[in-house]
């Protein structure tokens, strides 16, 4: 049978990926970053999940203002890292796992969430970043992952609290699948930051340490905090946050922290990574 083993957080700062891709990974500005993700990079390897349902917003890449999907799962053999603008990303193709995303997909609609399905999409900064973070520039991406896109663009986005209630359907849908699979299931994007307007480089440290405190200890609580919330204390982009719920809502009520790290900042953002198991 399945099983959802373990939940990630993670920004996802495209900016973080340049670094990676053009060996900048060693410089002082970028070495204490990149050193807080050795614990969890060590920890995947020796864990070696199946697959990765990984949760990101799209920026405009494979989705445009002409059609903005609230939740949109990846159902496809694999994906292509795509073109930003100054050329896609030197990472390997994303392979998916077909069989478990239609499984999630058809557990999910039939519990009442109105999911996206898409067949052909390319994956940008969002999701690749997160994968280089965990495991580095290998030749391959070690395991298989399912795309899961949220929108946290357009206004409205979906509450945290809808979040977290995904999350609790991906994990009754992980446990209804038949054939074995070893599932982690990663949260991306923040923490605290705007990235325009008057409060460009707004970064509130103390929110993103209650958060992760939170994320931990009171997903309940978390969830219950409004947009306005985010906006104000976290910036614009902060809503990005509501991301990290859809991963607790998959895990234990009570789980087990291994890792934590924090840092400030990159390309004006506050970095924020956990790694949860479930008991």
């Amino acid at each position: 049978m399945a099983q959802l083993v373990a939940g990630i957080g993670t920004s996802h700062v495209p900016a973080i990926g340049m670094a990676l891709d053009t060996g900048k990974t060693a410089e002082p500005y970028w070495k204490p970053l990149f050193a807080g993700y050795e614990f969890t990079k060590a920890w995947l390897a020796r864990e070696k999940p199946d697959v990765i349902i990984l949760v990101y917003n799209d920026h405009a890449n494979a989705f445009s203002m002409d059609i903005v999907p609230t939740f949109a799962l990846g159902c496809a053999a694999e994906y292509q890292p795509a073109d930003e603008g100054w050329g896609a990303r030197p990472v390997p193709v994303v392979k998916g796992d077909p069989e478990l995303a239609w499984h999630l997909a058809e557990s999910l609609i039939l519990d009442e969430f109105d999911i996206t399905i898409v067949n052909k999409m390319d994956v940008d900064h969002g999701l690749t970043v997160p994968l280089s973070l965990m495991f580095g520039q290998p030749p391959a991406w070690p395991c298989k992952v399912i795309p899961l896109a949220v929108n946290v663009i357009q206004y409205p986005p979906p509450t945290g609290r809808r979040c977290y209630a995904l999350g609790q359907a991906i994990r009754r849908a992980v446990e209804a699948f038949g054939p074995e699979r070893r599932v982690v299931i990663a949260g991306t994007g923040g923490l605290s930051h705007q990235i325009q307007g008057q409060r460009a480089g707004l970064i509130n440290s103390a929110w993103d340490h209650a958060f992760l405190d939170q994320i931990t200890n009171d997903p309940e609580t978390l969830a219950r905090i409004p947009h306005v919330d985010y906006v104000r204390e976290a910036g614009s982009e902060g809503i990005e946050m509501v991301m990290w719920l859809v991963m607790r809502g998959a895990l234990d009520a009570r789980v087990k922290e291994l890792h934590r790290f924090y840092h400030v900042p990159a390309s004006n953002t506050a970095v924020g990574h956990i790694v949860l198991e479930n008991a």
